[in-house]
């Protein structure tokens, strides 16, 4: 019998005028000691069934009907009373934003200790001898130290820690795991994972693993369960999943995700937006964005049925995957005819042995130096125009800071920033306006970027505006052509940015940014908070933008995946430190810094049998301080291949390749390897 059986569950959540139907008729079984992986896009229903499991729903949300038995045991018919008993003892969860999760005002220990003390019947100061035991488990540095912290004292890779101690404080015998490292960093999210799969093994917990990253499912999880507007279409074995897809839905799921072996040039977009649960239609779900749709998909529901023994799927049109090698020999060639390119581009930014450094002060009053961060130090980079660079590493590792002042949002403690061949920050205020409406960024959250009091056409108009270009007929016909080149209609101009999805606010941050007919355009994050359909739909277009308006792009992302479909030179940054760049061929197939390697082990692909076989060299510890950072090489204190040299000596800037540089005293590759290879790539 499974250890929890979830049985045609069907959970509702009222509102003023009718009921969402979140949950319809879901049935999903765990057995002990397996993983279960469930996903999907936003809204489809995944985290609502976890939180039907927990019995944890909002306050409109209530179960209608159906069985949530846990050892034969249904969930759904016990008291509140008995249900607590069964949360944090039974069943426990890590849930997605550990920030939002954790109270602000009681110690990490505290919090730990106050589910021990009420599940196991034991005094504070055994709580506490637990709180400890289980954060040192987890991984947690100096746990006897950090059992006194505040959750805002944290790093997000260490509160997550906090939230899987929580969890499994009392052994429970399910883990729910929602989305648990959406929000961290490649590098963080390997050690999170390594370490729940550990834990598990340990312990000999079940996991329901609720992800929207088909990496993460595809090396953790033992089945996968596929959700779409509140049902599962389909559930298989992982390896049949992505072997043998049969649904549609999740053809396109997987589809739409970047490749790091640089497999494809375009992204499969799924079409239209999910239906409106409060209605949902008859027939199939998913009908209306199939590509194999017909008459009867639109007028008979497909129910769960089984092509073998472990695969099932809802669908009266079942699909297969095609390979992909053509893709893989093209774009592989497109990146060698990038090199030669590269030699008659011209240079439309150059940033030469650029720094910023942030002041520290203590005191209200006084306001005195405390110190100095170094954000980006001597970083020496050439950007051509027509290409798109990417940015790559870790949060903490001067990122943004260059991004900011690629677009003069930020100036310089230190060297400069020449662009068309001129210091970016030796023009006047107002020569200096005129020059930064060729420079445009698109931020990370759109959400929070767009004037929620503005409507979107007055958005996009004003840069126009401030700029006095045109009449005011001839900016609002601009704004209707901005819109139309995003893909969103001309009655968006009358709407408020809250009235969108999140990435058609992130198409109407596009949008603005075009206004002024900018050269270089800065993405940092661009689609970070995005589903994997709705991402794949932004990037394809950030790249149909670049050919039709000769755009420049430097993309910022710790998402791998997504800089190699994007970019033609990546560069990848440390502690404020460039310390390799390359063509996407250079830096995913030949690396030569440690670093670099390590961050490219630990992505996860969503290919099973190459996840589960990888060899992953994860990287211990975190980003040192930037206040302080260590001498010589900045990446010697969490590098393998370190010695004495490294702490003596920064390693210098050395050649690989036409376009392939990188700076350490030990690289994974030699200059000599990589030139008499490179006639045969």
């Amino acid at each position: 019998m499974p250890l929890l059986e979830i049985d045609d569950l069907y959970t509702n959540i009222r509102l003023k005028k009718g009921e969402v139907k979140a949950v319809g008729g879901v049935s999903i079984s765990v057995n002990a000691g397996e993983t279960v992986g469930l996903v999907g896009e936003s809204g489809c229903g995944k985290t609502m069934t976890g939180m039907s499991i927990m019995r944890l729903l909002p306050a409109a949300g209530y179960i209608a009907s159906g069985r949530v038995l846990l050892d034969g045991r249904d969930l759904v018919k016990l008291s509140e009373e008995e249900m607590r008993a069964v949360r944090g003892n039974d069943i426990g969860m890590i849930f997605q934003d550990p920030m939002t999760s954790l109270n602000p005002c009681l110690t990490i220990g505290s919090q730990i200790a106050e589910s021990v003390a009420l599940h196991k019947k034991v005094n504070k100061a055994k709580a506490m001898e637990r709180a400890i035991e289980v954060l040192e488990l987890v991984g947690m540095p100096k746990p006897k130290e950090r059992i006194n912290d505040y959750p805002h004292q944290l790093s997000g890779g260490l509160r997550q820690r906090v939230m899987i101690a929580m969890a499994l404080s009392c052994e429970p015998k399910l883990l729910i795991a929602d989305e648990p490292t959406t929000a961290l960093d490649v590098t963080i999210q390997a050690q999170i994972l390594e370490l729940l799969d550990s834990l598990k093994e340990k312990l000999g917990m079940a996991m329901l693993l609720i992800t929207h990253d088909m990496g993460v499912i595809a090396g953790r999880a033992d089945r996968v369960v596929v959700m779409y507007a509140g049902k599962v279409v389909e559930q298989a074995p992982t390896e049949k999943i992505f072997a043998s897809t049969n649904h549609p839905y999740t053809e396109a799921l997987l589809a739409s995700i970047p490749k790091m072996d640089g497999s494809v040039a375009r992204l499969y977009s799924i079409p239209g937006i999910p239906p409106d649960l409060s209605n949902p239609p008859t027939g199939c779900r998913f009908a209306e964005r199939c590509r194999l749709a017909s008459d009867q998909c639109r007028t008979s529901e497909p129910q769960l049925t089984s092509n073998d023994q472990d695969h099932s799927f809802a669908c009266f049109h079942p699909v297969g995957i095609e390979a992909n090698h053509v893709k893989v020999a093209i774009k592989v060639e497109a990146e060698e005819i990038a090199r030669i390119e590269h030699a008659d581009r011209k240079p439309l930014m150059v940033l030469d042995h650029v720094s910023k450094e942030f002041e520290i002060t203590k005191g209200a009053i006084l306001q005195r130096k405390a110190g100095t961060l170094k954000a980006v130090t001597d970083l020496s980079l050439t950007i051509y125009d027509g290409e798109t660079i990417g940015i790559v590493g870790e949060s903490g590792c001067g990122k943004s800071t260059t991004g900011s002042m690629m677009v003069a949002l930020e100036r310089p403690t230190g060297g400069k920033i020449l662009f068309n061949g001129e210091d970016l920050f030796g023009h006047k205020p107002k020569e200096l306006r005129s020059v930064r409406s060729n420079l445009q960024l698109m931020f990370q959250d759109p959400y929070a970027s767009l004037d929620p009091r503005m409507r979107v056409g007055s958005i996009i108009r004003e840069p126009l505006d401030i700029n006095k270009i045109g009449t005011p007929q001839e900016r609002e016909k601009k704004v209707i052509s901005l819109l139309s080149e995003v893909g969103l209609s001309a009655k968006a101009v009358e709407r408020y940015p809250h009235e969108f999805s999140g990435g058609q606010r992130q198409r109407i941050g596009l949008a603005r940014a075009l206004a002024l007919n900018p050269k270089l355009i800065v993405a940092d994050e661009p689609v970070s908070a995005l589903d994997v359909s709705i991402r794949s739909q932004v990037l394809n277009l950030m790249k149909d933008l670049q050919r039709t308006h000769g755009l420049t792009y430097v993309v910022i992302s710790h998402d791998l995946s997504v800089v190699r479909f994007l970019a033609d030179r990546i560069g990848v940054m440390y502690l404020g430190k460039l310390v390799e760049i390359g063509t996407g061929y250079d830096i995913y197939e030949n690396p030569a810094h440690p670093y670099t390697a390590a961050l490219l082990s630990a992505v996860p692909e969503p290919e099973p049998e190459r996840e589960k076989t990888k060899i992953r060299k994860v990287i211990q510890g975190e980003l040192p301080s930037a206040i302080n950072p260590p001498s010589g090489c900045r990446f010697r204190t969490r590098c393998e291949r370190a010695t004495d040299l490294c702490a003596q000596q920064e390693p210098p800037m050395t050649s690989f390749g036409v376009l392939h540089q990188a700076a350490c005293h030990f690289p994974l590759i030699s200059n000599v390897e990589i030139r008499s290879g490179a006639a045969t790539n």
